[in-house]
């Protein structure tokens, strides 16, 4: 059986998030944060089929500078982001079928600590993983009209910044201080 990771939690921050446009703003803003404390940084995306992750990727690199359409890596695995200030690294693993795949594309090149990397689906690969410095969950509200007829609606979603490092603390009470600030 397969055991989930355990790391250790620093700090959490959470949101609401009304839209799509909602996400890109707080991935604008984690960018900023990740710009303010370092140059790199692994940060894990978790929740359901569009939860937001791919739209959460999309702000963050739009804030990077990165102004080309951002797809999500399903079928490469890895989709790479040379950018003015720093490399950037999306992983998308929901498609992977072992985690040993990863050591294949050469994985560990990807995690040098002067980069950024972003990875969906992390728990299909965590043997093969670093550690997070930030997890980012994003989670879909529903509401129920009442009427069992009636199917539950997406009313936005939250998110929930948790920080595994020193690192990744410093990014998200960067955040908290942006998200405060607003």
């Amino acid at each position: 059986t397969k055991r989930k990771a355990e790391f250790v939690t620093f700090m959490i921050q959470s949101r609401f998030l009304a839209d799509a446009n909602a996400t890109k703003t707080l991935a604008a803003e984690c960018a900023r944060a990740v710009k303010r404390v370092s140059q790199g940084g692994v940060i894990f995306l978790e929740g359901n089929l569009g939860a937001g992750k791919t739209t959460f990727t999309q702000g963050l690199l739009a804030a990077l500078g990165y102004s080309h359409p951002v797809k999500s890596p399903t079928y490469t695995l890895v989709e790479s982001y040379e950018l003015k200030d720093m490399q950037v690294n999306h992983f998308d693993l929901y498609r992977l079928a072992d985690p040993e795949e990863l050591e294949y594309i050469g994985v560990r090149e990807y995690f040098d600590p002067a980069m950024l990397s972003i990875v969906e689906w992390p728990e299909r690969g965590e043997a093969a993983l670093p550690a997070p410095d930030v997890t980012l969950v994003l989670a879909l509200n529903k509401h129920s009209s009442g009427d069992h007829d009636v199917a539950n609606t997406i009313q936005g979603r939250q998110a929930q910044f948790t920080a595994h490092s020193i690192k990744g603390e410093l990014i998200v009470s960067a955040l908290g201080n942006a998200l405060r600030d607003k």
